[in-house]
């Protein structure tokens, strides 16, 4: 994430402000005239306030909520423009403002909960209408706005752009004003219901697709960046499928795009997939492909995030290639492990810090691995593990690679399989795949030596394997019960995890 600007003087942010209420605004009214902002027209109250006063309707009464007519579309327009010429800091006083005074009213809600209460004795009629009442006040005001945004051109990508805003905002704490985290909660309900997959329309991206789509396809790929025009030819031309879920609602607009080998055996490496599978003028044979090997899913707009859509997304193709291929029964994933080395580095640092060394490694383990690397007499291990994770130089090293081996592999499964946060996998790839019920398949050395691949895992990838019959019943036992399907070389390696190391 982008860090924030700090403000470097009061006169400089009054500049920065006075520059973005100075734009052109489209006339509320309509026509063709513009309204220009250079000062705030009422005494003492800023340019902020005026036009939230101006663009942020009241809440209309109970009785008139389904009667009200729509403010007119420049009222959208104009929040749309007025807050796209703010600076990244004064959008932060903007959003605070927006969440604590466009939010809901907490008098008239206390007051509805009292009557609430006072209504328990009367008919149930009474009762549920005071309910309604109650949870139409607790409607923020800022919540019509965004609907009414919505509905003009381009207004639903400007608010998942507004929502990433929003998720920056609270990752980097630049504000500490509680009614951003709503804000956020209210939107994100928003897009959830407006990217609900029924909406979405799947669309299989080939060589003939729109320069455009194949060209944000290229730039919004997270796993394995594309080289060039050949290596993303590539990969939609035989052997190859590349899916994507598009809204009416923002066209031209990639949101999440799967990547698709198809093959007769399932790949452990993804350089046989992106690199040396297929050629672009070679001839698929339906009836020799079996395996589905999805080897990259990347979410395409940040403001998205929590919104479920992978998962639909792989739940989709696979009944797509189910039906072009008759003899399709297998579908895995190729994954990358992020985080494994970060949280490495971390438990390297704990065991240095209290002395425990010996707690991650056997002795014999650890004599060979001093053997491989050679080190300064007196330099403790520890640190000299350290300093090789952190720089990938042992992958230069056979000697060295066949001493860590089994260290990394086990450490890495116990990662994936034991490691998590409120219950769930730590691991957030580990996660997707085993919310959609898939089993943890295949723990790979040395799948991907790419530098990348080297600082983000050690170079190790896993297979999740999709066993169609047995989903559905995998994905409840683990949201339900925190249970993770795995496979007997993963709960080995888990195993002597757990009998070399005493952490």
């Amino acid at each position: 994430h982008t860090p924030f600007l700090h403000r470097i003087s009061t006169g400089t942010v009054r500049l920065w402000r006075h520059r973005a209420v100075s734009k052109a605004l489209p006339e509320a009214s309509g026509g063709g005239s513009r309204r220009w902002y250079s000062a705030p027209s009422r005494t003492g109250v800023s340019a902020m306030e005026e036009i939230l006063a101006r663009v942020v309707a009241p809440l209309p009464s109970y009785e008139t909520r389904d009667k009200s007519p729509p403010p007119p579309e420049s009222t959208s327009l104009e929040f749309m423009n007025y807050y796209r010429g703010l600076e990244k800091e004064d959008k932060v006083d903007f959003l605070s403002k927006l969440s604590q005074e466009c939010g809901v009213d907490h008098k008239t809600v206390s007051e509805l909960a009292t009557k609430l209460l006072d209504a328990q004795r009367r008919d149930q009629a009474t009762i549920l209408q005071a309910e309604d009442r109650l949870r139409y006040s607790l409607t923020p005001r800022y919540k019509q706005l965004f609907s009414h945004v919505s509905r003009v051109e381009g207004g639903v990508k400007f608010l998942v752009d507004l929502r990433a805003d929003l998720l920056e905002i609270l990752a980097s704490k630049a504000s500490e004003n509680p009614h951003i985290r709503d804000l956020n909660g209210t939107l994100k309900s928003l897009l959830s219901k407006w990217f609900a997959v029924g909406l979405l329309r799947l669309e299989r991206i080939t060589w003939q697709s729109p320069c455009e789509i194949l060209q944000k396809i290229s730039q919004y790929e997270a796993v394995h960046p594309v080289r060039n025009w050949t290596d993303l030819k590539r990969r939609v031309g035989p052997y190859r499928r590349c899916y994507a879920f598009t809204h009416a609602a923002m066209p031209g607009e990639p949101l999440v795009v799967l990547h698709v080998a198809c093959s007769g055996v399932c790949f452990f490496f993804p350089q046989s997939i992106v690199r040396e599978f297929a050629t672009l003028d070679a001839e698929e044979d339906i009836n020799k492909i079996t395996s589905a090997i999805f080897y990259s899913i990347s979410s395409t707009q940040a403001g998205l995030q929590g919104v479920e859509l992978g998962n639909y997304l792989i739940k989709r193709v696979v009944r797509e290639l189910q039906s072009e291929f008759p003899h399709m029964a297998q579908f895995s994933s190729l994954s990358p492990i992020p985080g494994f080395c970060s949280w490495l580095q971390g438990l390297l640092s704990q065991c240095r810090k209290e002395g425990r060394g010996a707690d991650l490694l056997s002795e014999q383990e650890w004599r060979e691995v001093e053997q491989a690397l050679d080190a300064d007499a007196g330099t403790p291990p520890v640190d000299s593990l350290r300093k090789l994770i952190a720089t990938g130089e042992w992958t230069r090293s056979e000697k060295l690679c066949l001493a860590l081996e089994p260290v990394l592999m086990r450490l890495c499964a116990w990662y994936l399989y034991g490691e998590k946060r409120r219950g769930f996998a730590l691991n957030p790839v580990a996660n997707f795949h085993l919310q959609n019920g898939a089993t943890m398949w295949r723990i790979n050395w040395r799948a991907d030596t790419s530098p990348r691949g080297v600082a983000n895992s050690c170079g190790i990838m896993v297979n999740y394997r999709y066993f169609l019959n047995e989903t559905s019943n995998n994905s409840v036992l683990y949201l339900q019960n925190k249970a993770v399907a795995a496979s007997q070389q993963v709960l080995g390696l888990v195993s002597q995890f757990l009998k070399n190391s005493k952490l």
